[in-house]
């Protein structure tokens, strides 16, 4: 079975077009082919309870980005590898 091709990238920059960020755009870091869902840079934070480890002694509340269904993102502009092809 061959993976599904996808209108968004990595480093592609994207439109958000449904959702808490509806009007945001952001670049795409990665994308998972699988479950058609894509992370931006700065699009979708969520606050996550983090542990205490040697990196972080603090612990507490940390924000970070979770993924997007891709049906809901628009390309506003490619990345610079896909034009070169």
């Amino acid at each position: 079975m061959t993976q599904p091709k996808l209108h968004v990238h990595a480093g592609d920059k994207v439109l958000v077009l449904a959702g808490k960020d509806r009007g945001k755009q952001g670049k795409v870091i990665s994308v998972n082919l699988k479950q058609k869902r894509a992370l931006v840079e700065g699009i979708n934070l969520i606050r996550k309870a983090v542990r205490p480890t040697e990196e972080n002694p603090e612990g507490g509340i940390t924000e970070r980005e979770t993924t997007l269904h891709t049906s809901n993102l628009k390309v506003v502009e490619a990345a610079a590898a896909k034009e070169a092809k």
